[in-house]
Formats: C-alpha cells, structure tokens, sequence
C-alpha cells in the first residue's frame, strides 16, 4: 500500500493557475469580510446580543458605564431601552438594566446593598424589606468577574431576574421594581455622575 501512496502525484498547476486560485482565495475572504461588515452595519447590536433582551422588541444597548468604591471597580452597568424611553417615567417602560460583575461578590451581599440603597430612593416597610431581601437572596447568586445580573422591568408586574442569559425568576411586585431601578435611575440616587452618563442620549 505504501508504494502506492508513494506514486500517486498531486497534480501541478501552471504558474496562471495558482494566481488564479490565490486571487479567488483572496476575493472569497475578502467577500466574507464585507458580509461581516454589513451584518454588523444591519445589526449594530449583534456583538451585544443577550438571550434576557429578546422578548423586549427594539432596545437598544447604553454605552456600559463603570463603577468605582473607594477606587474599586465593581461593576459595568449598561441600559437596554426602547425607542420612546424615557427615564422620568421608566416604570411605564419594558427595558433591562445589566450589570456585568468585575470581581467576586456574594449574592447576599448584593442583595443587602440592594435593600440600602432602595431606601435613598423611597420608604417601604420592615415587612417589605424582609419580603424583597428574601426573594434577592434566592435569585442572587455569588458572582464572580465577567458574570452578570440583568433586572428586566415589567411594567405593573415587577421585575424579572436573569443570570448569565438564564431566567431565574420574578419578584412580582411593582413598588419593588420601582425602588430597584431606582438606584440607578431615580434622582435620589448614591451615584448621580454614573446615573448622569447611563441616562446621557435618552429622553429624560
């Protein structure tokens, strides 16, 4: 068998074939890049796709906007909005709110900060507060960089919960979607520059 493989000859190419195959190597990969690039051009949101966003017809992804404690980065927040936002009323409004995790945090942990700074934005009683740290302990689980928590506001419902692109679950209340979203879009917020850039562009 082996003089037989030894025989056998690939055929030669003349010298204008093998410019001729080159050519058509170069304009095939060429094609495929302008296919990329209209793709691209066609979907600008194609390199941000996320499974939690595609039941909200039309959003479009914010620039993501970084947190920083005490020269700390946390995490990369960024907005998916409809067309018509806006942010004076954003309960009235199916969108998402991302938050890509920059390095290890607890799921209790999130969930206690979350609690705080729901109060900056509004009251709510000890029994509300127990109910709500209750059902963010179950949906937050320990983070670590690169993984992300994304709220998905239902408006008159509550707000659905996805982790890493998996649906974990729903606080159906709507006084909680409104002080969750709050942290970062009320007014009354701990964080009024990183609210200022997440909101920049869209309808106030």
């Amino acid at each position: 068998m082996g003089h037989l493989l030894h025989n056998i000859r690939a055929p030669r190419l003349h010298p204008w074939g093998v410019q001729v195959l080159a050519c058509a190597l170069f304009l095939g990969a060429l094609a495929c890049e302008v296919r990329a690039q209209s793709t691209s051009a066609s979907s600008p949101n194609a390199a941000f796709s996320r499974p939690e966003v595609t039941g909200l017809a039309g959003v479009v992804p914010t620039a993501p906007v970084r947190l920083r404690v005490w020269g700390f980065e946390v995490y990369d927040a960024r907005l998916w909005t409809p067309v018509g936002f806006r942010h004076s009323a954003y309960t009235q409004f199916p969108f998402a709110l991302e938050l890509q995790y920059l390095r290890k945090l607890e799921g209790a942990a999130i969930a206690n900060r979350s609690i705080d700074e729901m109060r900056r934005v509004g009251s709510f009683s000890d029994a509300q507060a127990q109910s709500w740290l209750g059902a963010m302990r179950e949906l937050f689980p320990n983070v670590a960089a690169g993984e992300r928590i994304t709220g998905v506001n239902l408006p008159s419902v509550g707000t659905e919960f996805w982790v890493n692109g998996q649906r974990v679950g729903v606080v159906k209340d709507p006084a909680f979607a409104r002080l969750f979203f709050g942290i970062w879009l009320d007014e009354r917020t701990s964080e009024p520059k990183m609210r200022a850039q997440l909101l920049q562009g869209l309808q106030p």
